[in-house]
Order: structure tokens, then C-alpha cells, then sequence
């Protein structure tokens, strides 16, 4: 089920501003603290689902303990012989991508659609006995910080000295000087844009989901896209350096200008098209994470039954394109406007699919057999 927000409308999600005022009042420009932000809300599993759900070869995890000045940091997996006891003071798990495996986590995540898919990154739970946390640092993007069970006092400082201590196996900053503090209690939740120093420690056992967003850095998404313009290069016929007027040297080893323009010329024709470019960066966009996979299923039922995205999925779409899980399409008029919806929804009835044409019905059936999306019916709640 989708639970796409509508953006004009006021929410206790965000303190009773609605998406859009959100959006143009804090996204990227300051904090925001909203108490009951989800009055009533439940973890998504309890702590023994959790400390299970760590030990798993699929779920990225990590173990922080915090005993006076010594910081120690384990990856996953992590078994539950491998975490210390409940009892023990100043240790948090952290267990990313929970959106993937648990339902609930899939529908807290939903709840923040109102930011593109492109940025929506996922939902990180982290469990901490008394004391717990993982020490004054900064986020490179933006975060939600939403209170699921107990307390924890967070501590925040505006974006400043970024030293980090050399001498921890955690990015801690060296230098934080908290200017604002809160104690956040169930339901509550601290909006934080990139930058901001935050410091959040347990009062008692407690869970905070981490709603995050992805910030591809310049120079990373610049090498994703030409790696995936250049494959299309590699499909197109070869064209070889010619240098029939290349006169004798006496400078061998200076490289001939003519080869210089043939380089320049050869990386500008990569970049010329601008469909291409929007493709590459669309299948950049929609790669799914290293850890993640797909099971095809044993039998495929007639897509005409409804449809719904598998959780793992990624799909977004451009103007001309349809993207899903690193590939694209080319989408025009009604089986473009359904795809969208497909995309924006996440799910399609058996009403929208009676518009579909047979090709976008064969689509759909592909993507249900490469388990990219499920078939349901109208009572499954598509």
C-alpha cells in the first residue's frame, strides 16, 4: 500500500506544516524539533527481532560500546553471542536498510515520500542500552530522527569545526559545543539538515529510527554516469586514432596535439546526447545496493490481477524514460503515464492495468519473473 503524503496538506508528521511548507521552510536551511510527530508509534520489531535480524549475512549491522573514553565499533553480522547483555551500559546496535526486511519499517519510510525517490535512502534502527550512542559527529545528509521506544537526549550544534579525533575507530568530533538540547520521548522526532553536529544519548533502553537521504557526491556520481555512457560507446562502431600526416620527430615523447583533440572529441561525443546522459544517470540512480538481490518466483500469476513494487525495488522516471533496478526504457503517452504512477504509488489495481497495452503488460510480467515486483489482487490492498 502506498502512503504517499499529500504535500499541501498540514501534518503532525512534520509539527503541522504541511510537506510543501516543510520543504521551502527547513529542507537543507535549519532544525526542526516536533513533538508527537507519530503519537502511539510502535518499534517496528522488538528488540529480540532486531538483535536476530543483526546476525544475518543480508543486513548490514554494527556494535558500538562505549566504556568511559574507549570507543569500540564491530560490523556484521553480528550473533546474538556477539552483543553484550541488556543489562550492560553504553552500547547501541545499529541495523541499516530495515525498509528492506520489515513491513513497518517499509511503512515509516513510505510516510516521507514527499522528498524524491532519488533522495529517499532508507531507514536505519538503532537499539541502545542506558548511556548508548555513537558519540558528537555529523551526517553528510539529511536525517530524521524519529523516537520509536524510551527516551534519548539529544544535543545540537550548527554546522562548524568538523575535526575529528584520530584517535577513535568513529568519525567523533573533536571540538562540539551543543547549543540546543532536548529530550525526545515516543513520538517525537528531530529533523536535522547535512552539517549539523548531533550528539544522542540513551536515557534508559531505548530504539530511534533514522530516516535517511542520499547525497551522491559530485565527483561519484560524474564517475557512475560516464561508466555507464561509455558502456554505450563500447556497443557503437569503433573508430581508430588515424595520423596518416604524423611527420618524423625528434621529440618522441611529447604527445602529438592531434591525439589531444581526438580525446577531447571522443569524451564530448560520450556527453552530447542529452537522452543519453538522462538515462545513464537514471540506471545510476536506481542501482540497487551491493547487498541487495532478487528471487525470481516459482510461478508467475497474470499481472491483470494487480501489481505492487517489491520492497527492494528502486524506480523512478524522467521525461522520456522509465527506470528500474539500473536499467531504463523509453515510455511515451498512456503506458509512460502508468509506469509513473507505478513508480510514485508503488503499486498498480487491476482498474489501471486494464490501460495498459500488451507491451507494457509483457514488461510487467518480466519484472514480476526477475522478481522486481509481485502480482496481487484488488483484495491484497493494491
Amino acid at each position: 500500500m502506498s502512503l504517499l503524503p499529500a504535500i499541501d496538506t498540514p501534518t503532525p508528521l512534520l509539527g503541522a506544516l504541511s510537506p510543501r511548507r516543510f520543504m521551502r521552510r527547513h529542507w537543507q536551511k535549519r532544525p526542526l524539533l516536533i513533538r508527537q510527530a507519530l503519537p502511539g508509534v510502535r518499534p517496528p520489531l522488538d528488540r529480540g527481532a532486531l538483535f536476530a535480524l543483526a546476525g544475518s549475512e543480508d543486513v548490514e549491522s554494527r556494535l558500538i560500546v562505549r566504556q568511559r573514553d574507549r570507543w569500540t565499533l564491530r560490523s556484521g553480522p553480528l550473533p546474538r553471542r556477539a552483543l553484550p547483555p541488556v543489562s550492560q551500559a553504553g552500547w547501541t546496535l545499529l541495523v541499516q536498510g530495515l525498509d528492506l526486511h520489515v513491513p513497518a519499517a517499509r511503512d515509516l519510510l513510505s510516510m516521507f515520500r514527499f522528498v524524491p525517490e532519488a533522495r529517499l535512502d532508507d531507514l536505519m534502527l538503532s537499539w541502545a542500552s542506558d548511556g548508548g550512542g555513537v558519540g558528537p559527529h555529523v551526517d553528510s545528509y539529511d536525517v530524521f530522527l524519529l523516537q520509536v521506544q524510551g527516551r534519548r537526549r539529544w544535543r545540537i550544534a550548527p554546522p562548524g569545526d568538523d575535526t575529528l579525533r584520530p584517535d577513535l575507530p568513529l568519525k567523533i568530533l573533536a571540538h562540539f559545543e551543543p547549543q540546543q538540547e532536548w529530550l525526545l520521548e515516543p513520538g517525537d522526532m528531530l529533523y536535522l539538515p547535512p552539517g549539523w553536529g548531533h550528539d544522542g544519548v540513551a536515557d534508559g533502553e531505548c530504539m530511534t529510527a533514522s530516516i535517511g537521504f542520499r547525497a551522491p557526491a559530485r565527483g561519484e556520481l560524474a564517475r557512475e554516469v560516464l561508466a555507464r555512457l561509455l558502456e554505450r560507446e563500447d556497443d557503437a562502431p569503433r573508430v581508430l586514432y588515424r595520423d596518416a600526416a604524423q611527420p618524423a620527430t625528434d621529440a618522441p615523447g611529447r604527445i602529438p596535439e592531434e591525439l589531444q583533440r581526438f580525446a577531447v572529441d571522443a569524451v564530448s561525443r560520450a556527453l552530447r546526447d542529452p537522452r543519453a546522459l538522462q538515462a545513464a544517470l537514471g540506471e545510476a540512480l536506481t542501482e540497487p545496493k551491493p547487498r541487495v538481490w532478487f528471487a525470481p518466483p516459482a510461478e508467475v500469476r497474470s499481472v491483470d490481477a494487480g501489481v505492487r513494487l517489491d520492497p527492494r525495488t528502486r524506480m523512478m522516471y524522467d521525461a522520456a524514460h522509465v527506470f528500474v533496478n539500473g536499467e531504463s526504457w523509453r515510455a511515451a503517452g498512456r503506458d509512460a503515464a502508468l509506469m509513473r504512477r507505478l513508480a510514485d504509488r508503488r503499486a498498480l489495481s487491476t482498474r489501471e492495468l486494464e490501460r495498459a497495452s500488451e507491451p507494457a503488460r509483457e514488461l510487467l510480467t518480466q519484472w514480476a519473473e526477475d522478481g522486481w515486483l509481485q502480482v496481487v489482487g484488488d483484495e491484497d490492498g493494491c
